[in-house]
């Protein structure tokens, strides 16, 4: 019985691979039509994911699209996937083809992590009810509680000042600022969510941060793209939850900091922040099945807003910081430019600004060269479209090379150096430019762009401002060259801010 037993398994486990093969095939047969776009020969049953370096993922989109051109496609165990490369073919898909493309892929490993289809968080919400509510949610309260207003501006400054006054601390000697600048702007963020900022060295602000990062660094795991690939592995008990732990830890800490706010809370008066304008609406909508407005969606919103609104700004300024040592003509340029138009007397404004084109180009360009989200997030495709010539089906995974338009070389006349001058006309006048879409373009686009283009202003001239940032002596010129991760980061570097 124990042989019979043993075959009959056997025969199953050949029944079902020979039964996922011709599946396989198939699907792949149907997509191969003539103007599906050309890619690598996949494997049966994984399809590419072994040809694929999720750590770094934009080198591996890069030799491929020298191979089959802009427009490539991948599978992904039995996900297509189409990578879309250059201005041209970006625009295409995110602007003219908008509503075709504003969906997001299933994420499988989120229904195990204990959220459902009304409970999505912004960023990763399928396009639809839920993502309207919440990105309509979202824009207006950061815009009541002071986008564009003076108060949220002070809140910038003030917090820009403390970070300077930690800068000073260090008396000259070099330091690191890649953890300053983080507090910095995750204060900034917790300003809006919470209505209060962290004092640096706060134990659970600091617990906060470290999830944040780690979650993120959990985005670009290689096994999270097998199990939202393959979901039938999530049915192995626990084996999201040990994959996933940072991002499992942050929604324990939230919901923590979320009942504290809820205690707090009183709905008679007007919400003094964005925690408390969701619980207004939470209580509005009591028993009305339809409404996205639920505790785990705080909790995801929340998570998405400190990942989006702290992690990428800071990266940015830490760029920033390191292009300026690294150029020191930059540096001195950007400062004279501060002294003229602002001085030595009063803080940076938003309303300075338009006087200090060239400031404004160099942040433009520590975005454009730094290319921190090269690849930007998963869309997908809600009918069939047409891209350059190629068929895409609908419900097709779409990969928007961003770095591939951040460094196109038919626009930028040197598009993989450091040069301001890309955002500058013959006058020293300030131009806009087609190809910058660091936060990406269509209805998906970062809805945190105008603070956060606020916050690089704000902080970067605050800083130039008051030193003058220089490579340590001693010390190996740093690296421009960046880590990457699910985010680009620069290398590890130390630099001495000296007081102007």
């Amino acid at each position: 019985m124990g042989l019979l037993t043993g075959d009959v398994l056997a025969s199953m486990a050949v029944a079902m691979a020979l039964f996922l093969l011709m599946v396989d095939l198939m699907h792949r047969r149907a997509r191969w039509a003539a103007r599906y776009p050309p890619g690598p020969m996949p494997l049966p049953g994984l399809g590419n994911l072994l040809q694929v370096n999720f750590r770094n993922m934009i080198c591996s989109v890069n030799q491929l699209r020298r191979r089959f051109g802009d427009v490539f496609s991948l599978q992904l165990a039995w996900t297509p996937v189409v990578v879309v490369n250059g201005l041209t073919a970006v625009r295409q898909v995110l602007v003219h083809n908008n509503e075709d493309t504003a969906d997001r892929p299933p994420m499988p490993i989120y229904n195990h992590l204990g959220f459902g289809p009304r409970s999505q968080g912004v960023i990763l919400a399928r396009y639809g009810h839920v993502w309207r509510e919440q990105r309509r949610f979202s824009v207006s309260t950061m815009r009541n509680f002071g986008l564009g207003k003076k108060s949220l501006e002070q809140w910038v400054t003030e917090e820009a000042t403390s970070l300077c006054d930690t800068f000073a601390d260090q008396a000259g000697r070099p330091f690191s600022p890649k953890d300053l600048l983080n507090k910095a702007t995750s204060n900034v963020i917790a300003s809006l969510i919470f209505g209060c900022r962290f004092e640096y060295n706060d134990p659970r602000f600091l617990k906060m941060l470290n999830l944040v990062e780690d979650s993120l660094d959990e985005v670009a795991q290689f096994m999270r793209e097998v199990l939202n690939a393959i979901p039938v592995l999530l049915h192995i008990p626990g084996l999201a939850a040990k994959v996933f732990p940072a991002q499992n830890a942050l929604i324990a800490l939230l919901k923590e900091l979320a009942a504290e706010h809820r205690t707090a809370w009183d709905p008679a008066r007007p919400p003094q922040d964005l925690t408390e304008a969701f619980l207004d609406k939470m209580e509005e909508a009591k028993g009305n099945p339809e409404s996205t407005f639920n505790n785990e969606n705080l909790y995801l919103l929340v998570a998405d807003l400190l990942s989006a609104g702290s992690a990428t700004i800071s990266i940015t300024l830490a760029w920033a910081l390191l292009l300026m040592i690294l150029h020191p003509d930059v540096q001195r340029r950007v400062q004279q430019e501060i002294d003229e138009v602002i001085g030595q007397a009063r803080r940076p404004e938003m309303g300075d600004q338009d006087r200090m084109p060239f400031t404004t180009a160099v942040i433009h360009e520590v975005q454009r060269f730094a290319d921190i989200v090269p690849l930007g997030l998963p869309h997908m495709t809600s009918r069939d479209i047409e891209v350059q010539g190629f068929l895409i089906p609908k419900a097709t995974t779409l990969i928007i090379n961003l770095s591939s338009v951040l460094k196109d070389e038919t626009v930028w006349k040197k598009p993989f150096c450091f040069h301001p001058e890309h955002f500058l006309d013959a006058q020293g006048r300030f131009v806009k430019q087609a190809a910058f879409l660091p936060f990406s373009a269509g209805r998906r686009a970062c809805l945190g762009e105008p603070l956060a283009r606020m916050e690089l202003f704000l902080f970067f001239t605050c800083f130039l401002q008051r030193f003058s940032f220089s490579v340590p002596a001693g010390q190996p010129r740093p690296s421009d060259i960046g880590v990457s991760s699910f985010a680009v980061t620069p290398a590890p570097y130390e630099l001495c801010a000296t007081p102007r």
